[in-house]
């Protein structure tokens, strides 16, 4: 399967999916937090807690199986993009490109920037920059992106 074959869906993430999506972002990231020596699962849960709000975050299905999570949320004078995990089975299969692809399509319709953190060393920058974020800035741990609408590398 890659995504130029696969029906990539959204569905309205809920409370109920918390623990679900708990061990999807443990499971991505721990080996990039333990490079970076800051895997803890008990911080991990506190700060998905803090951050978990449905009403913005999605379910990622993949010919109608779960597949990952997103959220886009409004953020300031544009778009927040985070909680972006895929499942180890559907990495490196266009699965993250495609929906990156649609995220930044509505974007675009919008007119709407959008921002990111990234840990810092993360793969995912890589696709990050294909799709025409540019880094601001860094802080001890992760790397900053924002991607204007259109994919053009002016700041808004």
């Amino acid at each position: 399967m890659t995504a130029a074959t696969a029906t990539i869906d959204f569905q309205p993430a809920t409370e109920d999916d918390f623990e679900r999506l708990l061990d999807l972002r443990i499971r991505v990231l721990r080996p990039h937090l333990e490079r970076v020596g800051r895997f803890d699962p008990e911080r991990a849960r506190r700060y998905f807690r803090a951050g978990y709000d449905p009403t913005h975050l999605r379910l990622i299905l993949v010919d109608g199986g779960f597949a990952g999570c997103v959220a886009l949320k409004p953020a300031g004078d544009g778009l927040e993009l985070e909680h972006f995990y895929l499942d180890d089975a559907m990495q490196g299969r266009g699965v993250g490109g495609a929906v990156l692809a649609r995220l930044t399509g509505e974007a675009d319709a919008a007119g709407l920037p959008i921002r990111l953190g990234v840990l810092k060393g993360s793969p995912a920058a890589r696709l990050y920059r294909r799709h025409g974020f540019v880094w601001t800035h860094d802080e001890p741990y992760d790397d900053y992106y924002l991607r204007s609408p259109g994919g053009d590398d002016t700041r808004p």
